[in-house]
C-alpha cells in the first residue's frame, strides 16, 4: 500500500522588506510575509530548492487584484528572508488556467525533457479549463534553472473528465524508483494515488477517503511524505495533509492530516489515528529538509491572518 508525521514544522512566508521593523514598512506590505510586487496571490506551489537557492511558486494573477486568470508567479530566495521576484513561471492560455501543483528536480532526467548533464525542473500543475469546466494534469519543464518553462506537448498527462480534479504533490520514491503524485477529487473528498516512471504515463494505484472532518466543501492541495519516529530512521510513518476551503476551526480554511504506515506497492491504503494538526488560512506546500528529517511549510494566509 501506499506508504502515509510526527511533526511539521511551519515556515511562515517570508520579508518583503528584509531587516525591516513592520512600522517602517513605507509601502504597509508585512515585513514577516511574502507578497507579490502586486494583484492576486493564493496557494503556495512547488517550494523546492535547487540549485543554491529556494524557489517560491504560487497562484497568481497577472491582470489584477481579485481570483482569476490564475498563472504561477516565481520569486527565488538563498535564505527563505529576502525575495527576488521573476516574470511569471507559468502562465494563463488558451482558457487553461494553471492552477496549484508541484515543482519537482528530474535528477535522472526520466522525464528526457533535459540531459544529463542538465537534468529539467518539471512543474506538474493542474490545467483549470474555465469554458469546458473540466480540470487536468499537466507538465511544464525548465532547462535553465527555472527562469523560462515550456509546457509539454503531451497534455494533460491525466485527464478524468471532471470538474473537480486538482493540485498534485509529486515526489519521487526512491525505495521503488518510480514518481509518486497525490491529487484530489475536491469535491468528492477523495485523494487519488499514482505512480510513473517519466512523470508522463501515469498509473493509479489507490485512494484515500472521505475521512476525518465531513462538513468541509472540499479536499484541496494535499501533501505525502515520510518521517521518522522520535528521529529513528528505522521507524518510519507517512502523513497525508489534505486542506479544506472551509469549516475549518477559525471558520476559514484549514488542514488536518492522516497518518499510517505503508508499503507502497499495493493498490490499497488504510490510514492510522486520524488528528487536526494546525489550521492555516490556505493551501500549505511543505518541501523536504536535506536531512529527510523534518518538513519545512508555506502556506497561503488569508481570512484576515
Amino acid at each position: 500500500m501506499l506508504a502515509f508525521c510526527v511533526a511539521t514544522a511551519f515556515l511562515a512566508f517570508t520579508p518583503a522588506h528584509h531587516g525591516m521593523d513592520r512600522r517602517e514598512a513605507p509601502d504597509g506590505r508585512p515585513v514577516l510575509h511574502f507578497t507579490p510586487p502586486k494583484n492576486w496571490t493564493n496557494d503556495p506551489n512547488g517550494l523546492i530548492w535547487l540549485d543554491g537557492e529556494y524557489h517560491l511558486f504560487y497562484q497568481y494573477n497577472p491582470q489584477g487584484d481579485q481570483w482569476g486568470h490564475m498563472s504561477w508567479g516565481h520569486a527565488v530566495s538563498k535564505d527563505l528572508f529576502a525575495w527576488e521576484h521573476l516574470p511569471v513561471a507559468i502562465p494563463e492560455s488558451d482558457g487553461v488556467m494553471a492552477f496549484s501543483g508541484t515543482a519537482v528536480f528530474d535528477r535522472s532526467n526520466t522525464s528526457g525533457f533535459g540531459t544529463a548533464e542538465h537534468p529539467p525542473l518539471v512543474a506538474v500543475y493542474t490545467g483549470h479549463d474555465e469554458r469546458a469546466q473540466r480540470q487536468r494534469q499537466n507538465l511544464a519543464y525548465s532547462t535553465d534553472h527555472g527562469r523560462t518553462f515550456t509546457k509539454y506537448a503531451g497534455n494533460p498527462v491525466i485527464d478524468l473528465n471532471v470538474q473537480d480534479f486538482r493540485d498534485p504533490k509529486v515526489f519521487w520514491h526512491a525505495p521503488t524508483k518510480r514518481w509518486i503524485m497525490v491529487v484530489s477529487l475536491a469535491a468528492e473528498k477523495r485523494a487519488l494515488f499514482y505512480a510513473s516512471e517519466d512523470l508522463k504515463k501515469w498509473t493509479k494505484l489507490s485512494e484515500f477517503g472521505p475521512a476525518g472532518r465531513r462538513d468541509v466543501p472540499n479536499w484541496e492541495c494535499p501533501d505525502f511524505f515520510e518521517l521518522p519516529v522520535g528521529g529513528n530512521a528505522a521507524d518510519t510513518r507517512w502523513v497525508l495533509v489534505i486542506n479544506v476551503g472551509g469549516n475549518g476551526p477559525v471558520g476559514g480554511s484549514g488542514c488536518e492530516y492522516f497518518v499510517g504506515s505503508s508499503t507502497a506497492r499495493s493498490s490499497s491504503a488504510k490510514t492510522g489515528p486520524t488528528r487536526c494538526c494546525g489550521w492555516t488560512g490556505g493551501g500549505i506546500s511543505t518541501r523536504s529538509s536535506r536531512t529527510r528529517t523534518r518538513r519545512a511549510a508555506s502556506a497561503w494566509g488569508s481570512h484576515g491572518w
